[in-house]
């Protein structure tokens, strides 16, 4: 089949959910004459897909030339454990390249002899979820090469609101590179155009960026997942508590890693006054869970419908009531992006003192926000 007689059946047979919402990577007619005869890489996972096949498989089915893809974490198929180093991935058709490996940006000899580079990752728009992270570091490794940047963008599932605390820049690492809050509110197309306009890469490079926006999309709309966007995010459910409970993994609690039910139950073997119990073991999304084989008391949000909010009370409470000596760790500090949060915690502030600490960071962030926003 001819590939412009294949893109024609491939655009009619996209599935019934994209008759409303059209994901970047499905507008395949607005970006394939961009890429149309040049040697293009990839920056995807298992959530890059094109109706219910792979970007990789769409592509080289039209004739594109893809030499190299790169990987975030969790890897190409995202199926490796969190944290793990990915050194081990391999096909047949392209090179595969772990930026979560021995590296987490690409190097100039990687991206030598590409053209362009296509970014099409499912972000679920909190500032810790390392997708922006190695975006970002792709469009800096790509502006220094002179590499320009496409994003295929998908909808933010936390995209309905804004809260948490600012990233104050002295705590940047890989789970916060930028001065935008723990809940951020944007897509990673809105993203890395904010990137790109502030000036945050390296030296203050910016690079060629073009974003395929997503159709048929509002911030307001509900999302959910076509897939889970990782091994511990395995449904709506999680994803709308992930921007609450990712920061129990700043303590000695556990939020489920080595259970069936990850970012959906909170305990610990000394909380007080827990209805439910879990016990951690190693499964294939966490090799080395917290507390393993110990019995949990704690909080259960299984089965109930996805929520979409930022708690605090929930680690405030279990920071009174979990008898240990010490219940943060330094972790905390590079997730909520501050060292406030701890502070205002162990000193008994309210949830209303402490949100309302961050109400003149946000303000500014909303302002910055807005020359950015592609979807109301």
């Amino acid at each position: 089949m001819k590939p412009f007689l294949l893109l024609i059946f491939l655009v009619s047979t996209l599935p019934s959910r994209s008759q409303t919402i059209q994901t970047g990577a499905e507008r395949l007619d607005a970006y394939l004459p961009l890429i149309k005869d040049k040697r293009v890489g990839l920056l995807v996972n298992h959530t890059s897909l094109v109706g219910q096949t792979h970007l990789t498989d769409t592509l080289l089915s039209l004739g594109i030339a893809i030499p190299k893809v790169f990987s975030p974490e969790h890897g190409f198929k995202g199926n490796k454990p969190d944290g793990e180093k990915i050194t081990d991935e391999t096909s047949s058709r392209f090179e595969l390249i772990s930026l979560y490996g021995d590296s987490k940006k690409p190097t100039v000899e990687q991206l030598n002899g590409l053209q362009v580079m296509i970014i099409d990752m499912q972000d679920v728009g909190v500032r810790c979820y390392t997708y922006a992270s190695t975006m970002t570091w792709m469009m800096e490794a790509c502006a220094e090469a002179r590499v320009p940047v496409i994003v295929l963008d998908r909808p933010n599932p936390n995209g309905s609101y804004v809260d948490g605390p600012v990233l104050d820049e002295t705590y940047e690492s890989i789970v916060g590179l930028h001065p935008i809050p723990l809940v951020h509110g944007l897509t990673l197309g809105e993203l890395a155009q904010m990137i790109n306009g502030e000036g945050w890469l390296k030296d203050g490079l910016t690079c060629d960026l073009q974003v395929i926006p997503v159709m048929g999309w509002t911030h307001e709309m509900p999302y959910s997942l076509p897939v889970p966007p990782s091994p511990n995010l395995p449904n709506d459910l999680a994803v709308s508590l992930y921007p609450s409970l990712v920061l129990f993994e700043g303590t000695v609690a556990s939020v489920g890693r080595g259970t069936d039910y990850p970012f959906q139950v909170v305990g610990h073997p000394q909380f007080a006054g827990g209805s439910f119990g879990f016990t951690p073991h190693p499964n294939e999304g966490s090799k080395y869970p917290p507390l393993e084989d110990q019995l949990c008391v704690g909080v259960s949000y299984i089965g109930q419908k996805p929520s979409y909010s930022l708690n605090i009370e929930l680690l405030m409470r279990f920071y009174r009531n979990t008898e240990v000596d010490v219940f943060f760790n330094d972790y905390l500090t590079k997730l909520a992006g501050t060292k406030k949060l701890r502070k205002q915690i162990e000193d008994g502030k309210s949830e209303l003192e402490i949100k309302s600490s961050w109400e003149n960071d946000l303000t500014e962030y909303h302002e910055i926000r807005k020359k950015y926003q592609l979807y109301k």
